[in-house]
């Protein structure tokens, strides 16, 4: 066994025994044993490209988990890195094997963009969301009704079918803050995003009263960035920081598109936006202030 196989083993056993998040972060989290294996035993990505017939930069893909991983070529890189423990061997094949399973979401592919696939695995992973918009209501804490308007909005031209199928989609999402093993979601809210009748003021009066509702959650915490503040620190568009409890998921930062994202997991990025989000939560108002404000909105619509 290399010097590198005795920390990798516990990683892997933990995601063979407690899977959560999917394949996405099945192949992010092989793909960081892989890295951390090549680099121990001092082989380029280049060499490890053509062990398995190869580039480097599909080598640099696995690594990043942006592709699922054959076993095949699993197997031929573990021998690359002189990993000969048949145990270890085996835990790496199996968790290659599990990252092309498909997650739940893969039932809605035909709505379903492959760069938010990404995201919901990252999400369904994570043990902190936060999460900043400008626009909309935070997509996990929109009712079906407010889903509904901001899909006809965003796809003016999809069937009543395919939006229905976008509303579903992100209803199931929304299952994941009442496992028991929730995320904690903390959700800073521009003002304006609240006092825009998307929808109607019908639909948004239950939107209002579905926030204050989701406040009481333990683990939802919600702030409100009035217009008082005049400039805030995230001038700009929304911004999700996903955090994770597991040693081989670093923070994530998520930065949504008209029709794409941005995941960023640079130490420097993800620490210039986890200050822009510690900013926004001080310059906004508290949580109990915030569900005031609610309670004033919704007197208003009402």
């Amino acid at each position: 066994m290399s010097a590198a196989q005795p920390s990798s083993e516990p990683s892997l056993r933990r995601y063979l025994d407690h899977p959560r998040g999917g394949p996405t972060v099945l192949r992010i989290v092989l793909g960081t044993q892989l890295r951390r294996l090549r680099e121990a035993a001092g082989i380029t990505r280049e060499a490890a490209g053509d062990a398995i017939r190869g580039s480097h930069a599909k080598i640099s893909r696995l690594e990043l988990g942006r592709v699922s991983c054959k076993e095949r070529d699993v197997a031929d890189l573990l021998t690359l890195y002189n990993v000969t423990d048949e145990a270890t061997r085996s835990d790496f094949l199996k968790l290659a094997g599990r990252t092309s399973t498909p997650g739940w979401w893969h039932q809605y592919g035909d709505v379903l963009p492959g760069w938010f696939e990404t995201h919901i695995g990252l999400e369904e992973a994570a043990s902190v969301i936060r999460t900043y918009e400008v626009q909309f209501v935070p997509g996990l804490l929109q009712t079906a009704e407010y889903a509904r308007a901001v899909a006809q909005l965003g796809h003016p031209r999809s069937t009543p079918e395919e939006i229905e199928r976008r509303v579903q989609l992100r209803v199931k999402r929304q299952e994941l803050l009442t496992l028991r093993d929730a995320p904690r979601v903390w959700a800073v809210i521009d003002e304006a995003s609240l006092r825009r009748p998307l929808g109607g003021p019908e639909v948004m009066a239950g939107q209002l009263r579905y926030l204050l509702k989701m406040a009481e959650l333990p683990n939802v915490t919600l702030q409100i960035a009035p217009f008082s503040l005049g400039g805030l620190a995230a001038a700009g568009g929304p911004i999700t920081i996903l955090r994770f409890l597991e040693p081989d998921l670093p923070d994530i930062v998520y930065l949504e598109q008209l029709t794409s994202a941005l995941y960023l997991d640079k130490r420097d990025d993800v620490d210039h936006y986890l200050a822009v989000m510690d900013r926004l939560s001080a310059q906004s108002e508290s949580p109990r202030e915030s569900l005031a404000i609610l309670e004033r909105l919704l007197k208003q619509e009402s």
